[in-house]
Parts: structure tokens; sequence; C-alpha cells
């Protein structure tokens, strides 16, 4: 059992206030940090939102999120030192950015992204401006300085050190023009994981995290969208199919089994869109299931 703490990221500011904000409390309601046995390590609040796009990225709130980032990666970082697992609940998938350059400041570390999309446009593909869809990208240092260089630290991962898997977004993407994902990062898209097996797929995910070099080890990142359509609506940009829960579990208990994991993220469920909370208790017993607690 991982000695979990949590800290409470809802940011907004890659996509709208939508109700991906209260995704924390949904989850925690439903019983996620008792039982876990996690220590509360702080709420993060956001700065205001700003709907405007800004002129010079072509990106919504980029200096909101340079600054969220520096916020968050310091929570992260105390968490870290501290020798606990930071589960960090969004908010959107921005919030990755935080957690990442928490790692970054400390080491080499890898990613495994477990998103319905791929989130690798660049600003003038992005419709909207959002950093939710292009977080990936900045992290690999693509797109805007103030996002894609935090700190001057340059790309907070390496595309070699990166695992993308469960997307299904290949045709959306490529109508409105986002960048291809580069030769050197590891995709398993949806086809790939249904063909090896969601058990097989994680295994060879980890297996490249932990053999590309890094050796401290990767963040796990989950957009709940990963999931089928079916079982997850509760998010705001929807697609067809998608992971089973069973699959995420199993995808998520593999990622968490050994010491490889140093974190994990949780974005982008909108409680708004399950308001009998049905969705948040069956993503809380997915998630402690995963984490290896009985349900």
């Amino acid at each position: 059992m991982r000695d979990v703490a949590i800290v409470e990221a809802p940011s907004v500011l890659g996509l709208r206030p939508t109700g991906v904000e209260d995704l924390a409390p949904a989850l925690l309601g439903a019983g996620l940090a008792e039982a876990l046995a996690a220590q509360p390590a702080g709420r993060v609040e956001p700065p205001p939102y700003d709907p405007r796009r800004d002129a010079a990225t072509g990106v919504l709130n980029p200096d909101g999120i340079a600054a969220y980032s520096a916020q968050l990666a310091d929570a992260v970082g105390a968490v870290l030192d501290g020798g606990r697992f930071p589960l960090v609940l969004g908010g959107d998938c921005s919030v990755l950015l935080g957690a990442l350059l928490a790692l970054r400041r400390r080491d080499r570390h890898g990613l495994l992204f477990l998103d319905g999309h791929t989130d690798f446009y660049q600003p003038e593909a992005e419709p909207a401006g959002e950093a939710a869809s292009m977080e990936l990208a900045l992290a690999t240092g693509r797109g805007p300085r103030p996002l894609a260089d935090l700190e001057g630290r340059g790309p907070l991962v390496r595309d070699e050190d990166v695992v993308a898997l469960g997307f299904r977004d290949a045709e959306e993407s490529a109508a409105y023009g986002m960048q291809p994902l580069p030769d050197g990062l590891h995709a398993l898209d949806l086809h790939t994981v249904r063909a090896l097996g969601a058990g097989e797929a994680a295994r060879r995910a980890v297996g490249l995290l932990t053999g590309s070099g890094g050796g401290a080890g990767y963040w796990v990142h989950l957009d709940v969208d990963v999931l089928d359509d079916a079982v997850m609506p509760a998010v705001d940009y929807r697609l067809p199919d998608g992971l089973s829960w069973q699959e995420l579990e199993t995808v998520l208990g593999t990622a968490l089994a050994g010491d490889g994991a140093a974190g994990l993220t949780v974005t982008i469920f909108n409680p708004r869109l399950d308001p009998g909370g049905t969705i948040a208790r069956r993503l809380t017993g997915c998630l402690l299931r995963a984490f290896g607690v009985p349900r």
C-alpha cells in the first residue's frame, strides 16, 4: 500500500469553467481519501480565468498556467520530499505541467500518458487555444516558450521517455491539422492496446519507461476520457469507443504495482455531467483497485 498524499488542483485555465474544477470534491466525497488512508496535501487555487485568447502565444491563460504550474510543482515537490506518493486531482489536463515540473526540478523521469486524445496540438491548430489539448506537446518542449520552457528548464520530459496509451483521436486530430507525434515517442493507440490486451500493453509501456534510461521512475497521467464513452460520458470532449473499466484498472494497476510510478494525475471528469454521483463512485472504485485496495 502506497503512502498517498492528495493534492487538489482545480485549475481550468487550460480549458474553461465547465465543471472539471469539481473533480476533487466529487472523488473525495465518494471516499477516495479514506479508503487510501491518504493525507491531504493542500489545494492549489488557480488565478482568475481569462476567456480571451492571448495574442502573442495563441493560448488561453498562458501566464496564469505558467504561474500555476510553478505553484503546483511546489506542492507536489513537498509531497515527494516527504517520501509520499502524490495523487493530483484536477482540473483540466494542463495540471500535468505542474506535476512534471516538480519531477524536472529533481531528475529525469518518464511519463505514462493515458488519454483518449493525444493532446499534441500546436496553438494555430487548436480551435479554442486550450492548453488542455496541447499539454503533451508542451511537456515535450513544443509550443510557446512561456509554457514549453517553464523556469528555463527546457522539455519537462524527453520524447523517448513518453508512452501514450489508449488514444483514439487520429482522424479528428488529422482533420484539425495537429502536428504528428514524434517518431521517438512511444505510441500505443486503442487499436494496439486491444490487439495486445490491456495487461500486455501495460507491461510493455512500463518496460519502455523503466528501460528508457530515465532511472528515476515515471509519472502516470489519467484523462478519464480514455474510458469508453459509453461508461464515461461525464467529460467535455466525447469520442466513441475507449477502454473498459476493467482495461483501465488493469493498465493502472500494472503501472502502479512496482516502484516505478512517482505520482498520478486524474483529470477531466466533470461531476456536473454525473448528477447522481454514480460515475464518481465507479471511478473511485477503479482507482482504489488500481492502488491495490479491495472494493
